[in-house]
């Protein structure tokens, strides 16, 4: 079995302390070597909801890209965000990077165009892999936060996980 490098991006509006450490500890089920980026509070982009807290999570999985897709579905089911009466987005996980695959596969696209769209993904992107090749840019993700003209805010934000200090501020 092949180890595979992936990167993934979390999200919460609702509780969101609760869900994305609820989150962190399911994905320390399914990835080893796990790291996190700090976590970030940003306004909500594309839809109309209250302000979220981000992350970029990287670890290895020797699961296979649709397997490994559908695991997060189940993390994110587990955490209300398919309920009928939910309110807002609980938890979000979407890989953005899964080694070095580019192009679609099975409907999922790789590398996430939101890596270039977003500071909330590029930046702690570039913070947790500074030195990472975007398959589709040929730049680094160092290299695309520094160039990158995103007009988003955010804010980085104290956040602990397990006794560790994700944020420090």
């Amino acid at each position: 079995m092949s180890l595979n490098r992936v990167y993934l991006g979390l999200g919460s509006n609702i509780e969101r302390e609760r869900h994305l450490t609820a989150g962190l500890d399911a994905l320390a089920d399914v990835l080893s070597d796990m790291h996190c980026s700090a976590v970030f509070e940003s306004q909500a982009v594309g839809i109309k909801s209250g302000p979220f807290f981000n992350l970029v999570v990287t670890g290895l999985t020797t699961l296979p890209l649709m397997e490994l897709d559908r695991r997060l579905k189940f993390i994110e089911a587990d955490n209300g965000r398919y309920a009928p009466e939910r309110k807002g987005l609980p938890l979000d996980i979407d890989v953005l990077m899964y080694n070095d695959l580019h192009g679609s596969f099975d409907g999922l696209v790789l590398p996430r165009a939101e890596i270039l769209k977003n500071a909330f993904v590029l930046w702690p992107l570039a913070l947790i892999a500074p030195e990472l090749m975007h398959p589709g840019a040929g730049k680094t993700m160092g290299q695309l936060w520094s160039e990158a003209q995103i007009k988003q805010v955010l804010a980085p934000v104290p956040f602990d996980w397990r006794g560790q200090q994700l944020t420090r501020i």
